[in-house]
């Protein structure tokens, strides 16, 4: 009797022993627990789904992170990409607001022959005129380009006989600059002044073509 209840109260503190040591290693499960994580049922398959076909099926940021989608422009910037899949609008952007600095500058300075790859026959000949008659009248412009404010398109077109495409961009541009005559002084403007210049230019190109430059081919305000 004596022998059996020594070996029962031994075998019982193994045992507290035992859980003693369980909790302290498993610890309890009191205060914060990590979540249960879900699997996705049916349903949620579903959408997963859904919204993998929206990524792959067309929407086209590049396009309409850059115009109104459903608009005419997004359109046919759209069917622009079909003919030639290596255009993309925010790098046509990029060029033209390059393209926008240079050729105004050149323009203003007097160095068509510098710019006039980009420009079309028309839009250099009419740049070319007004050129020649302030050369004529002895004038000089000092001009500095400070910035651009905006950028936009604004239309797009594809003629889908010739492959020809244009896009139309509005250009909000900031400037200082002053008009000097022949003996130096200035007859417009003021060099401490930012003038601010709004412009809508039309630039085209070929799809097929070899030359990857696009054109300004109209000018406006």
């Amino acid at each position: 009797m004596g022998n059996s209840l020594l070996s029962i109260l031994v075998l019982a503190g193994i045992a507290i022993f035992l859980i003693l040591r369980l909790r302290s290693v498993l610890g309890t499960r009191e205060g914060f627990e990590k979540p249960r994580a879900d699997f996705p049922g049916p349903e949620d398959a579903t959408k997963v789904k859904r919204d993998f076909e929206v990524i792959e099926g067309g929407v086209d940021h590049d396009i309409i992170d850059n115009v109104e989608a459903g608009t005419r422009a997004a359109d046919n910037l759209a069917a622009i990409k079909r003919v030639d899949p290596n255009f993309n609008v925010g790098e046509f952007l990029a060029g033209a607001r390059g393209a926008y600095e240079m050729i105004l500058m050149a323009f203003e300075h007097d160095e068509l022959e510098s710019i006039k790859p980009f420009l079309s026959e028309d839009v250099y000949e009419a740049f070319s005129s007004v050129v020649e008659d302030r050369q004529s009248k002895g004038l000089t412009i000092e001009s500095q380009f400070v910035g651009l404010r905006e950028l936009q398109i604004i239309d797009a077109d594809l003629d889908r006989a010739t492959d020809e495409a244009e896009i139309k961009i509005r250009f909000v541009g900031e400037t200082s600059s002053v008009v000097r005559n022949v003996e130096g002084e200035i007859v417009q403007g003021d060099p401490k002044a930012i003038n601010r210049q709004k412009d809508i230019w039309t630039f085209a190109r070929h799809l097929n073509s070899d030359d990857p430059n696009w054109q300004l081919v109209a000018t406006g305000a």
